[in-house]
């Protein structure tokens, strides 16, 4: 088993590799809007996950697993030349649900903004119900 150090290593130069092949190298214009985010490596370097975000609805994300799908091959060929170790790890593409994830996340803050901004209006003309301060004190007169 590989020290992580290696393995974080690897991660990122199989990132740049494939970033710049999708770029230079293959020319599907499937993948023009694609953007790897990041790479997952296992401890035994055997194989490789790809993170990456589409720019675009459902179909075009559709069309670039696609794409990533029928050029798996060549990648891995890529990776491997760029690489230079005995073995090439094996490459699966994943669907990063980050931007989804953020968006949700800020759509959430916001709402909670408003509703602090209601309240905050609320609270200018709110009232007590009955006294200021209902307690009793010692020095007051009980009459």
């Amino acid at each position: 088993m590989a020290d992580k150090a290696r393995a974080l290593k690897l991660a990122g130069t199989i990132k740049k590799i494939v970033a710049r092949a999708l770029q230079t190298e293959i020319k599907d214009p499937r993948l023009a809007f694609v953007t790897i985010t990041d790479v997952r490596v296992t401890g035994d370097l055997q194989q490789a996950s790809v993170f990456y975000t589409v720019m675009g609805g459902e179909t075009e994300r559709e069309d670039a697993a696609k794409a990533l799908a029928k050029a798996t091959g060549r990648l891995r060929s890529i990776v491997g030349s760029g690489l230079g170790i005995r073995l090439t790890p094996t490459l699966s593409f994943h669907l990063d649900a980050v931007p989804e994830t953020a968006a949700s996340l800020d759509r959430a803050l916001h709402e909670a903004h408003q509703r602090d901004e209601e309240l905050k209006r609320l609270r200018e003309n709110a009232q007590f119900a009955g006294e200021a301060d209902p307690y009793k004190h010692p020095d007051e007169d009980e009459s």
